[in-house]
C-alpha cells in the first residue's frame, strides 16, 4: 500500500514534542501506511502562539509546497491562524494544490480562505491534539481514516454524494464574516458546533452568520455539539436549537437539524465543497 506522507504544523498554538513522539508510536500499529512529518514550529511558544506569526507562516508554507507531502494536518486550534491566513495564501505554489487540509477550531480560517482560492481539499475533522482528550485516540485514528485512504466510515452520517458542504465552529465563522477569509456558500449544507460559550454569545454569533448569509443562497444549516456552556446569572431562556430554529426560521434558512461535530471525541469528517459519489 502506498505511504502517505502528512506534514503537520501548528497555525494557532502548540503541542508538545512528546506528544509527537507518542503519536507518531501510536499510529505505526493502527495506521503504518501513515508517515506523519512534524515541523519543529509545532513546539514553538511564544506567548500565546506556536511561534511568532512569521514562524506559524512559513512553516505552513514549507509544507503545504513541499511536492513529497500528500497532506497538511493543523496539530491544534486555539487561535491565530486568522493572523497568518492573507500570507500563507499569497506564497503558495502548485504542490499546495494537491494536498488534503483537515482540522477545526482556530483551523477554520484557513480551511475556508483555502477552500475560497480553490487551493487544495479541505476537510473539518480530528486534529493531532485530541490524544489528549478521554479516548481521543479514537478520533485521532478517525481522522487518519480519512487522511490516508478517504474512508467514508470516518465521514459525518448526514454527508451525501452530490452535495457541497461546509463546517466551522460557530465563533470562528462569524469572525469571518466580512473578511476575505470567508469562502462562498451557496448552495451547501453548512454545519455549525461550539464550545465553552455562553448562550447569549451563541446567539449574538449565529445572529452575524445568518443575517449575512440569508440571502446567500445557503441550503441549509445543521447544527453539532454545542458543549461546555457556561452558566449565567440567569437563565438565557432557549437551548441551543432553539435559537438556530429561530434564527433560520427568521431568514428562510433550512433547518435540517443535527450534525455529529463538535469539539470532542466523536467528531467526524465534514469534507468541503462537492461530495463525489
Amino acid at each position: 500500500m502506498k505511504q502517505v506522507r502528512i506534514g503537520i504544523c501548528a497555525p494557532s498554538t502548540p503541542l508538545y514534542e512528546e506528544e509527537a513522539q507518542q503519536l507518531i508510536d501510536s499510529i505505526s500499529k493502527s495506521h503504518p501506511q501513515a508517515e506523519l512529518v512534524f515541523h519543529d514550529q509545532c513546539f514553538a511558544i511564544e506567548g500565546h502562539f506556536a511561534g511568532k506569526d512569521d514562524l506559524r507562516c512559513s512553516a505552513f508554507v514549507s509544507l503545504a509546497n513541499d511536492p513529497s507531502l500528500d497532506a497538511i494536518w493543523f496539530a491544534r486550534g486555539g487561535y491565530g491562524a486568522a493572523r497568518i491566513a492573507d500570507s500563507i495564501l499569497a506564497q503558495l505554489g502548485p504542490a499546495a494544490r494537491n494536498k488534503t487540509y483537515m482540522g477545526y477550531s482556530d483551523g477554520g480560517n484557513l480551511l475556508g480562505a483555502l477552500y475560497k482560492a480553490g487551493i487544495g481539499m479541505q476537510a473539518h475533522g480530528p486534529m493531532p491534539v485530541d490524544m489528549r482528550r478521554d479516548g481521543g485516540m479514537v478520533a485521532v485514528e478517525r481522522g487518519l481514516d480519512w487522511l490516508v485512504r478517504q474512508d467514508a466510515s470516518a465521514l459525518e452520517p448526514h454527508v451525501e454524494a452530490g452535495q457541497k458542504y461546509a463546517a466551522f465552529n460557530l465563533m470562528t465563522l462569524a469572525m469571518m464574516v466580512g473578511t476575505p477569509l470567508l469562502p462562498d456558500l451557496k448552495g451547501h449544507v453548512l454545519m455549525i458546533e461550539e464550545i465553552a460559550e455562553y448562550l447569549y454569545a451563541f446567539d449574538r454569533a449565529l445572529f452575524n452568520v445568518t443575517t449575512y448569509l440569508a440571502d446567500k443562497g445557503l441550503a441549509g444549516i445543521r447544527l453539532g455539539r454545542v458543549s461546555d456552556i457556561p452558566e449565567n446569572n440567569r437563565p438565557f431562556g432557549e437551548e441551543a436549537e432553539e435559537i438556530v430554529q429561530r434564527l433560520c426560521n427568521r431568514y428562510a434558512i433550512p433547518y435540517l437539524g443535527s450534525a455529529d461535530i463538535g469539539h470532542d471525541v466523536d467528531n467526524k469528517v465534514v469534507p468541503f465543497g462537492t461530495v463525489p459519489a
